[in-house]
């Protein structure tokens, strides 16, 4: 039997286990294809009959394409997903409120949940509802007095990163050289997370050095991989086709397996050292001792504390390392990145913050130090804004239910109305960037890259309901992302020292740059795909001129 007839018959063996499946499971799959509440709200008419709009916000600027719809068909609307399954948009940000705020009602869709899952591991970053709640043990770990503590760490190895392009532009022997950044910053932030978070190190500049942690890491976002292959999709849809196995599915697996394996030892030797700390401690591990300049112990800590209540503890999955080095790894290169790219887009700004930079007499600043600078912090609002690293999320409603609005809408019959009506099942579009660039909030220039805009911010935006300054970007209510903290003071130091180092220009003609999302955006050049992910820049050393 070949391969192909091979994979025929498992198709046709997995669809009729699926049929089975769906007649057990009472068709629910097909209900949710048909939303009675949506029948009347307006949207694009679908674009192809299996992808519905999908493949037209692949290939366009999605916020823009979000952008020309609700100019057409208003701030609430309706496009079609797979086999014609509707999802429903809004930028509407009281509506946005309602659902962020009831995390309870709006959860991520099931198979949402299962893919992150096997990305991040089963612990808090993909848990819903209850189990949620183990969050609350993990806050000291992201607070401003831990990070306070981690800053050193960030500079060292942004430091790292700076003697690392030195050096290349030094064995070039030209006055520039082009850096990939993306591929330094991707290195640098899991050495960052290596360091603060677990007290492990990735050594991932160094090229001699094969690290199987960050080999593993590779894999597992490859580029390799289309954006709508069919059998990803089929599996997404039909539980049974996850039996399947193809060669990427193979190697990502093992990827997985190797950073499991990985993080369970370390918790398991931070969970040893721990109690060796405490054996002669008769009243246990209290929370004023909770104190320790690696996350992965502190939440040890927290998790053996003897005060907090038990539905507050956490399981080993919850505090394995794989959670934080994945999210908190990808958020901070991400946005360092395209800060680089904007900066390369606007030279003016650069040298700007280049000579604020300057006027800290240090480096190597402090975390009260770096966020005492207004420009720097005006550039990473800016950055994350414009670049928001991840570019939109989903929620599903649990139940039926009544969104308020802030602005009422008018439905494809002509009916006004000022409340949103949603059946159980519904899936929501939480759409960050298009709300960070709503030039309805930003104005006019919202699509441009503008730090001064944060010298005095419109007043529409202080409704947008986000957990930091007034952008979508970590989103808001009780799954709004707790390490926030921890990516802004990471990219801090990175533009600290990198920007007072170098001048940095783009490449290539910046219309050769595009995004692609693989859990957060990542570059690529169109002309040079078969490179995979990439931002190339010129380096020059910066000759600061002393006075």
């Amino acid at each position: 039997m070949t391969l192909v007839s091979s994979l025929l018959w498992s198709l046709v063996y997995a669809g009729l286990a699926y049929l089975a499946y769906a007649l057990f499971r009472g068709g629910q799959f097909l209900l949710k294809t048909y939303s009675p509440s949506l029948r009347y709200i307006p949207g694009p008419p679908r674009s192809d009959l299996f992808y519905g709009n999908l493949k037209e916000l692949d290939q366009a600027d999605e916020p823009v394409l979000h952008e020309e719809w609700t100019e057409k068909y208003g701030n609430v609307i309706k496009f079609k997903s797979l086999l014609n399954t509707n999802l429903l948009f809004t930028i509407d940000l009281k509506a946005l409120n309602h659902i962020l705020t009831h995390s309870m009602d709006y959860q991520k869709p099931l198979q949402s949940r299962y893919f992150l899952s096997k990305l991040l591991g089963k612990g808090v970053l993909v848990a819903e509802g209850v189990h949620s709640t183990s969050k609350v043990s993990q806050n000291p770990a992201f607070g401003p007095a831990q990070i306070r503590e981690l800053t050193p760490t960030f500079i060292d190895q942004a430091d790292k990163l700076r003697d690392h392009w030195d050096a290349e532009i030094s064995k070039s022997g030209e006055e520039s050289v082009r850096v990939n950044v993306f591929d330094g910053l991707t290195k640098t932030t899991l050495n960052m997370i290596g360091w603060a978070g677990f007290n492990y190190d990735f050594d991932a500049l160094n090229p001699e050095k094969k690290n199987e942690l960050a080999a593993a890491f590779d894999t597992i976002f490859s580029t390799a991989e289309s954006r709508f292959p069919l059998l990803p999709l089929f599996q997404y849809l039909f539980p049974p086709l996850r039996l399947i196995q193809t060669e990427q599915g193979r190697q990502f697996n093992q990827a997985m397996s190797v950073m499991r394996r990985i993080g369970m030892q370390l918790v398991r030797e931070k969970k040893d050292a721990v109690m060796k700390d405490t054996a002669n401690e008769k009243s246990g591990v209290e929370r004023k001792d909770l104190h320790s300049r690696d996350l992965l112990t502190l939440l040890i800590r927290a998790n053996m504390a003897t005060d907090p209540s038990e539905s507050l503890a956490m399981s080993d999955e919850d505090v394995l390392s794989r959670n934080f080095l994945v999210a908190g790894h990808e958020t901070t290169s991400s946005g360092t990145t395209f800060c680089l790219y904007a900066l390369t887009q606007a030279p003016e700004v650069q040298r700007k913050l280049r000579e604020e930079l300057f006027t800290l007499d240090t480096d190597t600043p402090t975390m009260d130090e770096l966020n005492s600078l207004p420009y720097l912090d005006a550039v990473v609002r800016e950055t994350l804004r414009l670049h928001a690293p991840v570019p939109g999320t989903v929620r599903q409603a649990q139940k039926n239910d009544i969104i308020p609005l802030a602005t009422p809408f008018k439905d494809t019959r002509g009916q006004i109305h000022d409340v949103l009506k949603v059946d159980k099942g519904t899936v929501i579009i939480i759409p960050i960037l298009s709300v960070n660039r709503s030039k309805t909030l930003w104005g006019d220039d919202a699509s441009e890259f503008r730090p001064e805009r944060w010298e005095s911010p419109p007043e529409a935006v202080a409704s947008i309901p986000g957990v930091w300054s007034n952008v979508m970007t970590f989103i808001g209510g009780p799954r709004a992302c707790i390490g926030y903290r921890f990516t802004l003071v990471e990219m801090k130091a990175l533009i600290f020292s990198l920007v007072r180092a170098f001048e940095f220009e783009l490449a290539v003609p910046p219309e050769d740059i595009k995004k692609k999302t693989h859990l957060a955006q990542r570059p690529l050049v169109k002309s040079e795909m078969e490179k995979g992910h990439q931002l190339p820049l010129r380096l020059k050393r910066y000759q600061r001129i002393s006075i």
